[in-house]
């Protein structure tokens, strides 16, 4: 088995702690999700953005928690901006 870096070592810890928790809706999350991989393959245009280290430090977090990476969580975050669906997003936070 290769050796985990710091991020791997704390989600193994994490893991083994008992933090995890089983996903509800199996199947509606697999669906959302694969839903979010196909969106993931429609990208045509490439953005360079600069944010605070902090805030990408809470953002792969978020993502972490989300279960995607955290490019596809910022991609998403801003197809529900232009599309109108952030109340969706502040509801849930």
């Amino acid at each position: 088995m290769a050796k985990l870096d710091k991020y791997e070592k704390d989600i193994l810890k994490s893991f083994e702690n008992g933090e995890w928790e089983p996903v509800k809706n199996l199947e509606e999350e697999k669906e959302k999700y694969a839903q979010y991989a196909r969106n993931t393959f429609k990208k045509n245009k490439r953005i360079n953005i600069r944010i605070s280290e902090w805030d990408l430090i809470r953002l792969k977090a978020k993502s972490l928690k989300e279960g995607i990476p955290y490019q596809t969580l910022v991609s998403s975050l801003i197809h529900k901006f232009v599309t109108g669906s952030t109340v969706e997003l502040i509801q849930k936070s």
